[in-house]
């Protein structure tokens, strides 16, 4: 990287993880036309493109996707530097930070952790932004401050437990299937059902549920995430497995019934916070984590969830596929 403006390593960085001029502007809070100049500037600088089109999206190019770990040390060594002999002094602070989270997690944290930083540290912003892309290796984990996901699915990185969920079923107040006097796994996995998608291969606490049984749903919609199920089943014959705090939190505003699982524990979320090891004594990262797991402390007790009287049986033996 000899005679390249620094200046334009972090731009470089948000652009080989986003793959996109315009997700890379709005991630730093630039103009596209700045952007786009910039990406030029670094394509005359490597004498490659970086970014080329196949079809609808954009792709690294070979020379680009070799860059993606020196880039990511570069940013780590300079983020190491700057921290050397430094405090950091919340009330005073306007520094931004960025977490990487699902939109569920996001939903849930941001009202708490806004409330807080409001009243210790006004001038300090804090950035959400998905991790849909994140694969879990350490090297990721410098592209952010802190993460946000579930435990179990072999995150690398230090970790803590942040709040523990569970799965319940929401469908629309006007369903049929509220009037049956019981339900089993088996019928919610014969009615359409709305999924959210997470990532390719990546079975969530509710697929396995209906997995591990041998029941294969009647999936009718998918969506991308959680956030949008609770009120996409809305007005519909659908149902949707979410977790339970959004569903409760959904329920403020939607027309939706609540359905628990006979077992609340059969589908358990865990989420934790992710860092890198190198933020371990960092006074800032210190802080910050401190922040989000006190917005996190009294969730379940923020969210209380109406519930339907009956409740999904699950059964103990292994059915037949369905649908």
């Amino acid at each position: 990287m000899k005679n390249m403006d620094l200046n334009l390593l972090p731009l470089l960085q948000v652009l080989l993880e986003v793959r996109n001029v315009t997700r890379t502007a709005e991630r730093l809070k630039l103009s596209q036309p700045a952007t786009s100049a910039a990406l030029a500037k670094l394509r005359r600088h490597f004498d490659d493109e970086l970014l080329v089109r196949s079809g609808r999206h954009y792709e690294l190019t070979p020379f680009a996707q070799a860059l993606v770990p020196v880039v990511d040390e570069a940013m780590l060594q300079i983020r190491r530097a700057i921290r050397i002999r430094s405090g950091f002094e919340p009330l005073t602070s306007t520094r931004g930070f960025t977490i990487s989270a699902s939109d569920y997690a996001s939903a849930l944290i941001v009202g708490p952790l806004r409330r807080i930083l409001r009243e210790e540290a006004p001038g300090v912003s804090v950035d959400f932004v998905p991790n849909s892309g994140f694969t879990g290796q350490l090297a990721e984990l410098t592209r952010t401050d802190l993460l946000v996901g579930p435990v179990g699915y072999g995150m690398q990185g230090t970790h803590r437990e942040l709040f523990r969920d569970g799965f319940v079923a929401v469908t629309g107040t006007g369903n049929e299937l509220l009037a049956r006097e019981s339900l089993t796994l088996l019928d919610l996995a014969s009615v359409p059902q709305a999924v959210g998608y997470i990532g390719d291969g990546i079975l969530t606490p509710a697929d396995r549920l209906f997995d591990d049984r041998g029941l294969k749903r009647n999936t009718a919609a998918v969506v991308s995430g959680f956030l949008a199920l609770p009120t996409l089943v809305e007005d519909t014959d659908l149902v949707a497995l979410v977790p339970r705090m959004l569903a409760a939190r959904s329920q403020r505003g939607a027309d939706i019934a609540i359905l628990e699982l006979a077992d609340s524990g059969a589908a358990a979320l865990v989420e934790a916070l992710y860092w890198h090891p190198s933020l371990a004594e960092d006074p800032a990262s210190m802080w910050l984590r401190s922040v989000v797991h006190r917005a996190c402390y009294r969730l379940p007790e923020q969210w209380p969830a109406v519930v339907h009287p009956v409740a999904v049986g699950l059964g103990d033996a292994r059915v037949t596929y369905v649908g």
